[in-house]
């Protein structure tokens, strides 16, 4: 069976670095990725671009659920390897696997059936709407590739394992660099599909990718198919699975939800602001993903070593985490700052567009370390199973605040579109502040205990 002494053990600093940097480096191919897709979309409209954009932040609503379900395997698998208890890791694995493909599959159908009204819901124009709708119908059809791609990555964090996943990010950015062409402009028996050519593009990377991914959790030996059974439903894991990944999962999709509502509100401003608003999401990406893959690092570090018992690590790695953290959005902030304007032009040559775009991005580099005190301690709360707190958060930094600054920005005050950013820019902060020492308060908890 393996073996996570190392996370339990060495020096944590460096134990960061080891398991932050692929996670960053693979984050940092995912946004390529993005990047790839908005520039071939660009090729072919600006409406396509639009539609893009609506089409992938309503999917983001529909892969929260799989987002929860990676973290909770990561944190309890974590806890209990890091207790020796090497059964009941593989026993969590194979039934979270099981549960977390169960969920891809119905939200696929829900999302499949549901993407026409969503889309009038968030106010996608009818200039674009059949775009918009030929790519989430094609994407949503490969939820559950998503899903297993999720629970396998969280089986294997667990393990301090941030390579594998890596691997396969890179793999699709470079995949996808030759799909795309392929299917939108078509060639030999593959039709021309444009903006869902896209989409199948991905679905296909998913597939592959999901493939590699379940090759290496069965070498180190946490899912093997010897005894089918393993598989089966079991309410006492999956309460402990559920308790554990909703606060995560529903954060994830309150995230998702504040993204639409966010583009709601952009479509105030009209249909280039949206292809902007979209380019500059993926700019932004470019140097803030990194951060998080700081997260994912944490994420293992605090749940092996809360399971061994070894609190005054766990701090550490908390500290130790927001430092890198900082110095990678500082880094954002001087390299975007400086080259803003120029990235959001590689993807349009609208000037309004561009203009949109670089406004969104020059605002939100400044909101950066908040982000990263987000992801951090939200890594620090899963792997201390106490992950009540993130919901409360989540609601307040993704719906409720922005629902009530948004309106009064775009409805009541009618101000430009960079104000709509400022005032996100606050939100994040003061929510940053209680999370923190919230996940400090907890920590001494566990000290005093």
């Amino acid at each position: 069976m393996l073996d996570t002494h190392a996370l339990i053990f060495e020096p944590i600093p460096s134990l960061l670095r080891r398991l932050a940097i692929p996670s960053s480096l693979g984050l940092i191919f995912n946004t390529l990725y993005n990047v790839v897709d908005t520039y071939y979309a660009g090729l072919l409209s600006t409406e396509s671009l639009a539609a893009l954009s609506s089409s992938s932040f309503l999917f983001f609503v529909i892969v929260g659920l799989g987002y929860g379900g990676s973290t909770a395997l990561s944190a309890l698998i974590g806890n209990a390897l890091g207790k020796k208890h090497y059964f009941h890791a593989k026993l969590i694995a194979k039934k979270g696997l099981s549960l977390v493909l169960l969920l891809g599959l119905i939200m696929g159908i829900i999302g499949y059936g549901t993407a026409p009204f969503m889309l009038k819901l968030i106010g996608v124009e009818p200039l674009y709407h059949t775009l918009a709708l030929e790519y989430t119908q094609i994407i949503l059809g490969g939820t559950v590739l998503f899903f297993a791609n999720f629970g396998l990555n969280g089986i294997l964090v667990a393990t301090g394992d941030t390579k594998s996943y890596r691997n396969t990010l890179i793999f699709g950015f470079f995949a996808n660099l030759l799909l795309n062409p392929l299917f939108m402009y078509g060639w030999t028996f593959i039709p021309p599909m444009g903006i869902g050519g896209i989409a199948a593009s991905t679905v296909l990377i998913q597939g592959i990718n999901a493939l590699y991914l379940l090759r290496r959790t069965m070498i180190i030996g946490l899912i093997d198919f010897e005894q089918l059974k393993a598989f089966y439903p079991d309410w006492r894991i999956y309460k402990n699975l559920i308790v554990q990944g909703s606060a995560p999962g529903l954060n994830m999709l309150m995230m998702s939800f504040g993204s639409l509502l966010a583009l709601y509100f952009v479509t105030h401003y009209g249909y280039k602001a949206v292809a902007g608003y979209g380019i500059g999401f993926r700019v932004e990406q470019l140097l803030l993903l990194p951060a998080l893959g700081i997260s994912s690092a944490t994420l293992s570090l605090v749940s092996n070593n809360m399971g061994a018992g070894k609190i005054m690590r766990v701090r550490e790695t908390v500290f130790a985490a927001l430092r890198y953290g900082y110095t990678i959005a500082l880094l954002g902030i001087i390299v975007l700052s400086l080259s803003a304007k120029w990235l959001v032009g590689q993807f349009d040559s609208d000037p309004e567009v561009i203009a949109f775009g670089t406004t969104y991005v020059l605002v939100m580099i400044f909101i950066f370390c908040g982000f990263v005190t987000h992801f951090v301690c939200v890594a620090a709360l899963q792997g201390m199973k106490k992950p009540a707190m993130i919901f409360y958060i989540g609601a307040y930094r993704q719906l409720i605040a922005p629902i009530l600054f948004f309106i009064l920005i775009t409805k009541v005050w009618e101000l430009s579109f960079v104000w709509m950013w400022v005032g996100l820019g606050f939100i994040v902060y003061s929510s940053a502040v209680v999370i923190l020492w919230h996940t400090l308060k907890v920590i001494k908890q566990y000290e005093v205990d």
